[in-house]
C-alpha cells in the first residue's frame, strides 16, 4: 500500500537513473541535524480526513503525510490522487497503508474515524461504538509514535478527545480536541457579516461543548481592539440579548444546515484542523478555543472533562489556557456545559 519510490526511479536492469540525470557533488557535508522532518499522520479517509489532507498539503505544512484507514481500495485510490498532483503541489512525501507502522514517528496525528449513525440508533449506542473503534486506534498511534501530539477531529469530540487520552497514556497537554475552533470560525463570521467587517479583525470565542451546549463569550468580543459590548454601553447604544442569542443560535445550527444541504461538512474543518496543526507544529504559540483536560479552569470541578478553552498551542501541544474574564452567567454557562459532557462519560465505564 505505500508508495514505492524506487520502481520510479530505476531503469532497465535496475539501473538508478538519478545516477545519469544528477552527477554527485564530492566532498560534502551531512545534512544539518537541526532540520526537522515533519511528519503528519490522518485517521480515516472519509470526507473530513480528506478535506484536511489536501489542506495540509496545499499549506505545505509537512514533508511526510501519512493517511491510514480500514478499506484499502479507497485508501490507495486516494492516495494516488494526491501523489498525481504533486507538480503542483509542494514536495510531500505521501504514505498509505491499513497498517499502523506506516504512521512510525509522526509529530502529529489527527483522527477522523468514526462511526456513522444509524437509523433509529441512540447517541449512547453510537458512542460506545466509536470507543471501542478509538481502542484499535489510539494504542498503535502511541505505540509507534509515543512523542507525537493526538489531534481528535471525530465526533462527539469532546468526550472521545477523553477517550484518547485515557487509551494513549500522554499527558493531557499531547492531546488535543478540534472542539469549538470551527465553530468559533462561524461565529467571527456571523459578527463580521453583521457589523460589515473583515472576519479577521474579529476577536471572538465559543467555548465547552462541541454541540448544543456551548457558550458564546460575548463580554470578550472585540473589533479591531475594541470591546463591543462596553463600548455599546458608553456610547449609549441599545443592544437586544434576543439578537445575540440568535447570532450564536445560528453558529450552533450551521453545521446541521451544511449537513442537510450536502450531506456532510468537511472543507471548513479541513481549513481549521490545518490551522491548528499549523500553530502546533510551527510553535506558533497562538490562542485556539479547542477542547483540554479542563479541571480547575473557570470554577470546572475536579472530575476528568474535556472541553474547549481558549487554549495557547505550540510544539509542546497545549502550553497554558487563557484567564479571559467571563461574566458570572458565562461561569455558570460553562459549568453546566462540563456536567453535560461528565454525564456522557460517566456512562462509558472508562
Amino acid at each position: 500500500m505505500q508508495k514505492s519510490a524506487s520502481a520510479s526511479s530505476l531503469g532497465p536492469g535496475g539501473l538508478d537513473l538519478s545516477q545519469i540525470f544528477f552527477k554527485p557533488i564530492q566532498n560534502t557535508s551531512p545534512p544539518s541535524p537541526t532540520k526537522r522532518h515533519t511528519k503528519i499522520s490522518v485517521i480515516g479517509t472519509g470526507n473530513v480526513g480528506m478535506a484536511i489532507a489536501q489542506t495540509i498539503l496545499t499549506q505545505d505544512l509537512a514533508d511526510e503525510l501519512a493517511l491510514v484507514d480500514a478499506i484499502p481500495d479507497k485508501l490507495r485510490g486516494e492516495m494516488l490522487d494526491l501523489q498525481h498532483a504533486a507538480a503542483f503541489l509542494p514536495r510531500t512525501k505521501i504514505l498509505a497503508s491499513t497498517d499502523y507502522s506506516v504512521t512510525v514517528g509522526s509529530d502529529l496525528c489527527i483522527v477522523t474515524a468514526g462511526a456513522r449513525q444509524i437509523a433509529g440508533e441512540s447517541r449512547l449506542n453510537l458512542l460506545q461504538r466509536n470507543v471501542a473503534m478509538f481502542q484499535g486506534i489510539i494504542p498503535p498511534l502511541a505505540q509507534y509514535s509515543p512523542d507525537t501530539i493526538l489531534m481528535i477531529v471525530s465526533n462527539p469530540v469532546d468526550v472521545l478527545t477523553y477517550v484518547a487520552w485515557k487509551l494513549s497514556g500522554f499527558p493531557s497537554n499531547r492531546v488535543i480536541g478540534s472542539g469549538t475552533n470551527l465553530d468559533s470560525s462561524r461565529f467571527r463570521f456571523l459578527i463580521a457579516d453583521h457589523l460589515d467587517v473583515n472576519a479577521q479583525d474579529v476577536q471572538a470565542y465559543i467555548v465547552g461543548e462541541h454541540g448544543d451546549s456551548s457558550v458564546a463569550l460575548w463580554s470578550s468580543i472585540s473589533v479591531g481592539g475594541v470591546p463591543v459590548l462596553s463600548f455599546l454601553e458608553k456610547q449609549q447604544i441599545p443592544y437586544e440579548k434576543d439578537a445575540l442569542e440568535k447570532i450564536h443560535k445560528a453558529v450552533v445550527e450551521s453545521a446541521y444546515e451544511v449537513i442537510s444541504l450536502k450531506g456532510y461538512t468537511s472543507w471548513a474543518i479541513g481549513y481549521s484542523a490545518a490551522n491548528l496543526a499549523r500553530s502546533i507544529l510551527r510553535d506558533q504559540r497562538k490562542i485556539h478555543p479547542v477542547s483540554v483536560l479542563a479541571n480547575g479552569f473557570y470554577g470546572i470541578g475536579d472530575g476528568d472533562v474535556f472541553l474547549s478553552l481558549p487554549a495557547q498551542l505550540g510544539r509542546g501541544g497545549v502550553l497554558g489556557v487563557t484567564n479571559v474574564h467571563l461574566t458570572d452567567e458565562e461561569a455558570q454557562r460553562l459549568r453546566n456545559s462540563a456536567k453535560t459532557i461528565s454525564e456522557v462519560q460517566s456512562q462509558l465505564g472508562l
